[in-house]
């Protein structure tokens, strides 16, 4: 018999599917992985799915329930808190060492990834909106971590953004769709590359610290709007 061993491809697009869903609400915080439900799903089987639910273990997004298969990680203000706090913290020290350490190329990346978020984009979706927005998002603030030059502090601050995402995705629904919220973020992100760029580190920092903190309300919000927590 031929045994249902999960070939890399396929466990790693059951990972991103899978991750991606849980991210965006399609399974519920609490909610069972019925595994028949996931085979059907995303046509794929029991090897992959295993070895993609492993993974979302690790990244705290899928709890294992002894003998009674997997659900999704709840969902709690205290995460919220934590995770968002740590991320500020870690991000600024991050700039703080990018700031002493980035040289030209550095800054040309940041003010390539700058110009492109700034952007007007012409998306044929919502959905398309969200997911473009977002790339550029993260692409201009890992543009900006990438000069710490710290393989093992960017690992740690991945790790730290993977923990986010659920709560992210929340706030990203309110911004991105909102005209007033997207200016006031290019309003912040002009102004922390103008710090940036003048090596202003006790000011970029606390700039950084803001603007990841900023969220946390509007998150805090929409987790009790949807009786999340």
């Amino acid at each position: 018999m031929t045994r249902d061993v999960p070939r890399p491809n396929l466990a790693i697009s059951a990972h991103q599917r899978l991750k991606r869903d849980i991210i965006r609400g399609v399974f519920a915080p609490g909610e069972k992985l019925l595994m028949s439900r996931l085979k059907a799903r995303y046509e794929l089987g029991v090897g992959p799915l295993r070895e993609a639910l492993s993974q979302l273990i690790g990244e705290r997004l899928v709890t294992a329930v002894s003998q009674r298969g997997y659900r999704v990680a709840g969902m709690s203000l205290q995460e919220l808190e934590d995770v968002y706090d740590a991320r500020a913290e870690l991000e600024g020290l991050v700039l703080e060492l990018a700031i002493a350490r980035g040289d030209d190329d550095w800054e040309a990346q940041i003010l390539a990834r700058a110009h492109t978020l700034a952007k007007v984009m012409e998306v044929n979706s919502a959905e398309e909106m969200l997911d473009v927005w977002d790339a550029r998002h993260q692409a201009f603030h890992t543009a900006i971590a990438a000069g710490c030059r710290s393989p093992h502090l960017l690992q740690a601050r991945a790790a730290l953004f993977d923990q986010a995402e659920r709560y992210r995705h929340l706030w990203l629904c309110r911004t991105v769709f909102s005209d007033d919220a997207l200016d006031a973020k290019r309003r912040e992100h002009a102004a922390l590359v103008e710090a940036i760029l003048a090596r202003d580190t006790p000011r970029a920092r606390a700039m950084m610290r803001d603007h990841l903190m900023t969220p946390v309300p509007i998150i805090r919000q929409e987790l009790e709007a949807r009786a999340l927590i």
